[in-house]
C-alpha cells in the first residue's frame, strides 16, 4: 500500500463504489503481514515512498518466494537484491514475471510503472570494472525508486582524464554515486570538481592490503574533499536509495 493507492481506496469508498468493509478488508494487512518466518512490511510505501526491499542473501529461495507472493498480492512492486546465480535459477522455477538483473545481482517485478519523482539527474561512477556489480545495484535501486539514472564507469584515478573528459557530466547531475575499491580515492576527486552531494561507496575488490575494502572505506571516510558522504562496503542499495531520497528534495 503506497499513498496514491489510499487515496484510491479512499475515493472509492467516497463515492461508494466500495463498501467500508470492503475497504478495512483491503487494509487488513497493514502494518504488516505475518509469514512465520517473516513480518512482510507492506505500509513501508506508505511511510517511506519505496516497498520494502528483499535482501536475497542469506534466505533460502522458497522463503524469497513466499514474501515475494505476499508482495504481490498487495500490487507492490518489488527489489530482490543479493541473488547469486544458484538463486537465481530456483526463483525462476517459483516465480513466473521476476525480471532477473544479472549485472546487478538483483531482480525486479513491476505491477506499475515507474514514475520519474526526482528532480534531477542520478550519475553512477566506477572506479574500474570490478565496481560494475556494486555500481548497477546502485543503478537498479534509483531507477526503481523513480530517477533519471546514468552511468559513468571505467573512470578510476589510475587513468584520471577519462574522468576529466566526462567532467560536463560530473557537472549536470544532481546526486552522484561514486563506487572504488582499491585505496578508494575517486569520491575525493569527484567532489573537488563539483558543488553536488556525493554518495561514497567502498568496494571490496582490490589486493590483500585492501582489506575486502576497509581500506576503501577508511580513505572514503578521511576524504579531504567536502560534501562527501560515505555508505558502508558493496553497499549500491543504500547509496541509491540515499540518492533517492535526495533528489527528491
Amino acid at each position: 500500500m503506497d499513498s496514491e493507492r489510499l487515496v484510491e481506496l479512499l475515493e472509492q469508498v467516497r463515492r461508494q463504489k466500495i463498501t467500508v468493509a470492503q475497504a478495512v478488508a483491503r487494509l487488513h494487512h497493514l502494518p504488516f503481514e505475518d509469514l512465520g518466518f517473516a513480518k512482510v512490511d507492506h505500509h513501508r510505501a506508505l511511510r517511506q515512498g519505496f516497498p520494502e526491499v528483499i535482501l536475497g542473501q542469506g534466505k533460502e529461495a522458497g522463503d524469497i518466494a513466499a514474501i515475494v507472493r505476499a508482495m504481490r498480492r498487495r500490487e507492490l512492486n518489488i527489489l530482490i537484491t543479493r541473488l547469486d546465480r544458484e538463486k537465481i535459477a530456483q526463483l525462476r522455477k517459483l516465480h513466473t514475471g521476476l525480471k532477473f538483473h544479472r549485472a546487478a545481482r538483483a531482480a525486479t517485478w513491476v505491477r506499475k510503472p515507474v514514475k520519474i519523482i526526482g528532480k534531477g539527474t542520478v550519475l553512477v561512477v566506477s572506479a574500474g570494472t570490478s565496481d560494475i556489480p556494486v555500481a548497477e545495484e546502485a543503478v537498479l535501486t534509483a531507477t526503481m525508486m523513480g530517477n533519471r539514472v546514468e552511468k559513468l564507469f571505467d573512470v578510476g584515478v589510475a587513468g584520471i582524464h577519462r574522468l576529466l573528459q566526462n567532467r560536463p557530466r560530473l557537472v549536470d547531475a544532481a546526486v552522484l554515486i561514486v563506487a572504488a575499491g582499491m585505496e578508494g580515492a575517486l569520491p575525493s576527486v569527484v567532489a573537488g570538481l563539483i558543488d553536488k552531494p556525493v554518495i561514497a561507496v567502498p568496494t571490496s575488490v582490490g589486493y590483500g592490503a585492501s582489506f575486502h575494502g576497509i581500506s576503501a572505506l577508511l580513505g572514503m571516510l578521511n576524504s579531504c574533499a567536502a560534501g562527501v558522504t560515505v555508505v558502508n562496503i558493496d553497499n549500491g542499495f543504500g547509496a541509491g536509495f540515499a540518492a533517492s531520497l535526495i533528489n527528491r528534495v
